[in-house]
């Protein structure tokens, strides 16, 4: 690796992970890795290809270092039709738009249908699917994409920047931002799958995980995963993760194979940083916690329930509820939704979205 920069304990080094054909230009293209590091001894990594996470290693309760989100050790794993996204920056719209197409100023736009009718996760080839140019600015990372008018059906040219940014205190912050020439619908998110115990310890590790999400209501949606504008609450139903649960525990008393909702966020538990606290997951084991902030109005809480067997890094296995997504987002198909929360951004305009997600150790286990 090369010398890196030593900002406020956070040094950033850069290797190179791989290769893949850059489509716009027909070549090969290196794929950059850019390794962030601080004095508590956690380390993100993240690709140029998809804007990726691929590894985020923090310490455990007795001073073991492990990996603590699903990922490949190579590009062929990223480059494979069956990656369930893995760690990427999921656009231009993540989650499903409803029918593949939605209405802006009385004109309707068709987008890609990747889902039966519907659309999902920024169609055929959204923003996990291309490379993104990269710049480190001190103890950031910035990658940039420009998605053209028309890419995917979208109108407008949209320039989008993702920021990872470790702190000296184990919060990974990530920003998510984006202007376009026309208006068009934008909800970018991070699509990280999380195992506390380790990244190849299986669904049996996730299982005996503790989580709770800040959320009095999840979206409704129809037997296709479409979401209505109904809400639903959570309040004496299998949904309510208020009180924190074995994560095992949880998706037993589900009628559907796991979990896979937007929870509406409560807008309390707001940091000086003006994020809300949204969720926290927390592993017994190994003492280790990840506490979720954000300024967006929804999470998506899914439990890997469509992995299957998929070997991963250093050929661990993964496969059903071997890990789980905290993906923070604006309510899914809210560009057709009126009373949702806005997800048209217009020429002049800025999307923002920021998430943290902080990571730490517990000594003592109390579940009350």
């Amino acid at each position: 690796m090369d010398e890196g920069q030593d900002i406020r304990d956070v040094i950033v080094m850069e290797d190179k992970f791989g290769e893949c054909i850059n489509e716009e230009t027909g070549q090969v293209t290196p794929v950059r890795r850019l390794t962030l590091t601080n004095s508590q001894r956690m380390s993100v990594q993240v690709i140029d290809y998809g804007a990726t996470i691929t590894t985020i290693k923090v310490p455990d309760k007795r001073g073991n270092v492990d990996d603590v989100v699903l990922g490949f050790d190579d590009m062929k794993g990223y480059l494979d039709s069956k990656n369930p996204y893995f760690g990427s920056t999921v656009g231009r719209v993540a989650n499903r738009i409803a029918g593949g197409k939605f209405t802006i100023s009385n004109q309707e736009h068709k987008i890609s249908q990747n889902v039966d009718v519907n659309h999902l996760h920024g169609g055929f080839k959204g923003f996990d699917k291309v490379m993104w140019s990269t710049d480190v600015q001190g103890a950031k990372v910035v990658m940039t994409h420009m998605s053209p008018d028309g890419d995917e059906g979208y109108p407008g040219a949209v320039i989008a920047t993702t920021t990872f940014e470790l702190t000296a205190d184990n919060r990974l912050f990530i920003t998510m931002e984006a202007v376009s020439t026309k208006p068009t619908p934008v909800n970018l998110t991070n699509h990280s799958y999380f195992n506390l115990a380790g990244h190849g310890m299986g669904s049996e590790g996730a299982y005996n995980q503790i989580v709770n999400i800040n959320a009095d209501y999840i979206t409704t949606m129809d037997d296709n995963l479409i979401v209505t504008g109904e809400l639903t609450p959570v309040a004496n139903s299998s949904y309510d993760l208020r009180i924190p649960k074995f994560l095992g525990t949880a998706i037993k008393e589900l009628v559907e194979p796991g979990f896979d909702f937007n929870y509406c966020l409560n807008k309390s538990l707001i940091q000086p940083t003006g994020l809300t606290f949204a969720a926290r997951a927390f592993d017994p084991e190994s003492g280790r916690y990840m506490e979720v902030h954000t300024d967006q109005p929804g999470i998506q809480f899914y439990t890997g329930n469509y992995i299957a067997d998929i070997t991963g890094k250093k050929g661990a296995s993964y496969s059903k509820h071997c890990a789980y997504c905290f993906e923070t987002q604006n309510y899914p198909n809210a560009v057709n939704i009126a009373n949702f929360p806005n997800s048209v951004i217009r020429p002049g305009e800025k999307y923002k979205h920021v998430v943290s997600y902080s990571f730490g150790v517990q000594q003592i286990f109390l579940l009350i």
